[in-house]
């Protein structure tokens, strides 16, 4: 599996960077750790800027100025994690590598149905592999039919074991954290209650996304004692405010897994279409507010005001992310496609995530508190 985390260290990509380490640590991964040419970032500006241009649609094959990688042995499983389509050249720094391989997977975590005819010379490169996923459920038809193969929905997830609050939940001082993208609208409403109110909110004050980090493994233990000490976390679904990049596609944002984990009370909107239902089919695993922001003030106030419904909510989600949404669960379906077994390690790990969610759940069996009676979940289960 290849990684760029040693020259590409945007906050964006730490997460993409925990699923690779999660996979590492319970498989027999060989991580292929590239690495940028004395003229990588001139040749890579140059050939993402021409890829547009490309009638031949072979420049996507071309090395974007990473030094070459020869593989010494045989796999069984050549496997590509792309955060985004541009991220696809890379690959061909290793040479031979589909000879090296018997199967060949390239999952690729964000690419928007409507945006597909901007890199139409780009999709050649998915016909070199023997399987692809995406993370965007509403691009699986459109990206099918562009390159003529299938392609399987795979979900997001989250290092649950760094996310859970568990086995000694700390105290939630944050009563608001939002990071990432936002609307406008709540964010201004937020910023009022937190004067008027004197409650405690977290939001970035630069754009984060695009910054390096010093450390991502450090970056993100960092979020996650954050998430787990907050009462409230802010969702919204992927590429909010960015229309012209999803012409109006609603997609489960990787917030929501990290959200869910930290066994905070999502606050916002849910993604409109069955994979969020899928996904989250628990109550109130997101309690709704408006992108206005107009009922903010009533609903922190209901939540406020019952305890009940909203100790339940969180103790939901940080048992359902355990029980669902941990990365094993989807390196465990990726395999299963590509004709693997799941090795020990992925064994372990559920069994580990199982523990965990039951010690939650107290006597109540974790899947069936994810279907009681909020108000009936304090009943048997342990108060985050």
């Amino acid at each position: 599996m290849p990684t760029s985390r040693n020259f590409k260290r945007e906050v964006f990509l730490c997460g993409h960077y925990e699923a690779q380490d999660v996979l590492a640590q319970i498989d027999d991964v060989d991580l292929i750790y590239l690495e940028p040419g004395p003229l990588y970032k001139f040749e890579d500006r140059w050939q993402r800027r021409l890829l547009f241009r490309d009638f031949t649609r072979k420049l996507i094959f071309a090395n974007p100025g990473i030094r070459k990688v020869r593989l010494n042995q045989e796999y069984d499983l050549f496997l590509v994690r792309c955060l985004t389509e541009k991220d696809l050249p890379d690959v061909n720094a290793i040479e031979r590598w589909k000879q090296h391989s018997k199967v060949s997977v390239c999952w690729i975590d964000e690419i928007w149905a409507g945006a597909l005819h901007q890199f139409r010379y780009m999709l050649p490169a998915f016909q070199q592999f023997d399987h692809i996923f995406t993370t965007c459920q509403g691009s699986i038809e459109a990206l099918s039919t562009a390159i003529g193969k299938p392609v399987h929905w795979l979900p997001g997830a989250v290092d649950a074991l760094r996310f859970t609050p568990a086995p000694n939940p700390p105290a939630r001082v944050i009563d608001v954290y939002s990071v990432g993208r936002r609307r406008e609208e709540v964010h201004r409403a937020l910023l009022e209650t937190a004067r008027r109110e004197n409650i405690f909110y977290i939001y970035d004050t630069v754009q984060v996304a695009l910054s390096d980090v010093y450390d991502y493994r450090q970056h993100r233990d960092h979020f996650a004692e954050m998430a787990k000490r907050s009462k409230c976390f802010m969702v919204a679904p992927g590429k909010t405010g960015s229309l012209t990049e999803t012409q109006g596609q609603s997609e489960v944002g990787h917030r929501y897994y990290e959200g869910a984990a930290a066994g905070a009370v999502m606050l916002g909107e849910a993604p409109t279409g069955d994979s969020f239902r899928q996904m989250f089919p628990w109550v109130d695993a997101v309690i709704p507010v408006r992108p206005d922001g107009s009922d903010l003030n009533d609903t922190l106030a209901e939540l406020s005001a019952n305890p009940a419904r909203t100790i339940a909510a969180g103790l939901r989600n940080a048992v359902g992310a355990l029980l669902r949404h941990d990365w094993v669960y989807r390196w465990k379906e990726l395999l299963k496609i590509a004709g693997l077994e799941p090795s020990p390690g992925m064994t372990a790990r559920e069994l580990r995530l199982k523990e965990i969610a039951a010690t939650l759940a107290g006597p109540c069996e974790p899947d069936a508190l994810l279907e009681a009676d909020p108000r009936a979940a304090l009943h048997s289960a342990r108060v985050l």
